[in-house]
């Protein structure tokens, strides 16, 4: 069940990549694989330079994660996401923003697709909901027994402690990596469950040491494909929108509950 789970959250993150849309007009075809040649020449750049880390930095790192998670409420951030097929050798770009708060419960987190197609995914209560306005269908899945393990997945870099860490996956640091001007300690986990390795081979985190969070994932299937997610402007413990957990529906909205 954790594992049927995990692939929903993993398709959601992506935009429900696999669900394309009707026919498209060849000029719009043609403006998508310009973006995904774009995409794919730059995620094929030089290899970045990473420098040695020191035999105490994971120690240090992980303890002020510690830290840093006691005190962690709410993050917002602007995120840019590289949805890589390597079957077809196609790369998609959505870019939007991310809402996390914490509460008595648990991590409540929400996602605006702001293109190249509008779509929001709420996490809230335990409950997850992706809102297609194009076709007005919003999607809904409860979690169950399987909560916490979502809430986990979905606050890796944002919220998480480095003891959380340490639980789920085997933690190594590959070194210091410069990211968007920041100084950032580049983190290996594998997952140590056998089932989740069907899933994912290992993520990697950027995690910028001042503020304990991160300023890049990288999510990694058995198969090739991958999800790297780039943030920027983000902000801790601030106020919320409002409206950040709230979908934008309308009276037509369709409903459906899958198996």
């Amino acid at each position: 069940m954790r594992l049927k789970l995990l692939a929903t959250i993993l398709c959601v993150m992506a935009g429900l990549a696999t669900a394309k849309p009707a026919q498209a007009a060849s000029g719009a075809k043609k403006a998508k694989q310009a973006t995904a040649a774009t995409a794919e020449k730059k995620s094929k750049q030089a290899a970045p330079v990473v420098s040695p880390a020191g035999p105490e930095d994971l120690k240090n790192l992980l303890v002020q994660m510690n830290n840093s998670a006691r005190t962690f409420k709410t993050a917002q951030a602007d995120f840019e996401w590289e949805q890589y097929q390597s079957v077809v050798q196609e790369t998609d770009v959505q870019k939007g923003q991310m809402y996390l708060l914490r509460t008595g419960k648990g991590m409540d987190a929400a996602l605006r697709i702001t293109a190249p197609v509008p779509k929001q995914v709420v996490f809230k209560d335990g409950k997850l909901s992706f809102y297609e306005p194009k076709i007005n269908q919003v999607t809904e899945r409860t979690a169950g027994n399987n909560r916490a393990d979502v809430e986990a997945f979905m606050s890796l870099g944002f919220g998480a402690s480095g003891d959380d860490l340490q639980k789920s996956y085997d933690v190594k640091m590959e070194g210091w990596e410069t990211v968007s001007g920041v100084k950032t300690a580049r983190l290996e986990l594998t997952p140590k469950a056998a089932k989740l390795k069907n899933s994912l081979s290992k993520i990697v985190l950027w995690i910028d040491p001042a503020r304990s969070l991160a300023l890049q994932q990288k999510f990694l299937e058995p198969s090739g494909d991958y999800r790297l997610a780039r943030y920027s402007n983000i902000k801790v413990n601030g106020k919320l929108p409002g409206d950040a957990f709230k979908l934008k529906t309308t009276s037509r909205t369709k409903f459906v509950h899958p198996e």
